[in-house]
């Protein structure tokens, strides 16, 4: 059994992304290819934003994101504790200190109603994680945020396909990311990554600071790095879009019928009132979380933990002085969550075996 099956999904669309490819090969344009504002063009009016701006990964887009905001050394950055790493190191990478707030028990997203007190003086953003396939509480977020008269940058790593009220990851936000990894609910077969704004002028510098910080070929008007998005990459996503809104509601279903058949014997996830779930992970949390992946492994089931540890604990933030218990929720979900097999193609034989196999070991 696949975690992720991206072999069923190359199976399937392969025609497609043969072609696009094979496009993309013939007219030898690799780099900043037609292929790029193709791709940008279609991934704006799928989210409905003026701007869509296709960078190197995921960590690349927050960074650029970051920097054309001239965000730097002395400022704050808001972020949650319970996420991957780039979240965070995207603010250090810019010279800024990440600041953390806790996480609601929930969604695992960053809780609106500690937002506040976190903003000091210094704080220039604040960028709230759409984790595990569904948005935070952003009219909590965007609120408070009007109110400080600060920019909020939505990590939406996981998220890209989700709604919020009627409105997509990416699209609520002054500024949204994402990443393509290939495990991600849309994922290329690389690196690579998106950002997406309604302001001209952010897109100006985003779009900037991914070529080296210019526009116009030996003329650079800001400090910028090499960001661009491969053509070929692009050719992938390209082929796999038209698929994609039926891939999302694959994910919604078939995370549904895990929470109802799971839900007497662990904590499913609980989606948020107006959300939709992208399931990028189907994220469960049991007390003996460890106990239970290995004999999901000795079944023959794979599992992964998205997190073990929280950002405060790594040695590399250590200087940031936060302390065991100072993030409760984030502390408990990093020691209780694991995740299941979840993909668009999974099929309703496959998810029973996973759920008698998680209802044994949980009983046992």
């Amino acid at each position: 059994m696949e975690f992720i099956d991206l072999k069923e999904q190359f199976r399937r669309y392969r025609a497609d992304i043969d072609a696009r490819m094979a496009a993309v090969l013939e007219h030898g344009h690799f780099i900043m290819g037609p292929e790029i504002g193709d791709l940008e063009k279609q991934l704006a009016d799928y989210t409905g934003v003026k701007c869509a701006i296709t960078v190197a990964s995921g960590t690349d887009s927050l960074e650029i994101a970051l920097r054309a905001q001239g965000i730097g050394p002395g400022d704050e950055v808001i972020t949650v504790p319970f996420t991957w790493i780039s979240s965070a190191e995207a603010i250090l990478l810019v010279g800024a200190r990440p600041v953390f707030v806790d996480i609601s028990p929930i969604d695992f997203n960053m809780d609106g109603a500690k937002l506040e007190a976190a903003i000091t003086p210094r704080t220039r953003a604040i960028m709230p994680v759409s984790l595990f396939g569904q948005m935070p509480d952003f009219e909590a977020i965007n609120r408070i945020a009007s109110a400080h008269g600060l920019p909020v940058l939505e990590d939406g790593a996981q998220s890209f396909g989700a709604t919020q009220n009627g409105r997509k990851s990416c699209a609520v936000s002054t500024i949204g990311s994402t990443s393509f990894f290939p495990a991600k609910p849309l994922g290329c077969y690389g690196d690579g990554g998106a950002l997406f704004t309604d302001d001209d002028e952010l897109a100006a510098k985003m779009k900037a600071i991914r070529t080296h910080g210019g526009i116009k070929r030996h003329h650079h008007t800001l400090v910028g790095m090499n960001g661009r998005f491969d053509t070929l990459q692009a050719a992938v996503l390209l082929a796999k879009l038209p698929h994609f809104a039926d891939e999302v509601l694959a994910r919604g279903r078939i995370g549904a019928r895990y929470s109802e058949l799971l839900q007497d014997v662990c904590e499913t996830p609980q989606v948020r009132p107006g959300n939709t779930h992208v399931y990028a992970q189907y994220t469960i949390r049991v007390a003996d979380r460890d106990r239970l992946g290995e004999q999901l492994k000795a079944a023959g089931i794979p599992t992964a933990v998205y997190y073990p540890k929280c950002l405060h604990e790594q040695p590399v933030f250590a200087d940031l002085g936060y302390k065991w218990g100072d993030f409760p929720e984030s502390e408990k979900a990093s020691r209780e969550v694991i995740s299941l097999p979840m993909h668009p193609f999974l099929s309703e034989a496959d998810q029973e075996r996973v759920v008698a196999a998680v209802r044994a070991a949980v009983k046992s």
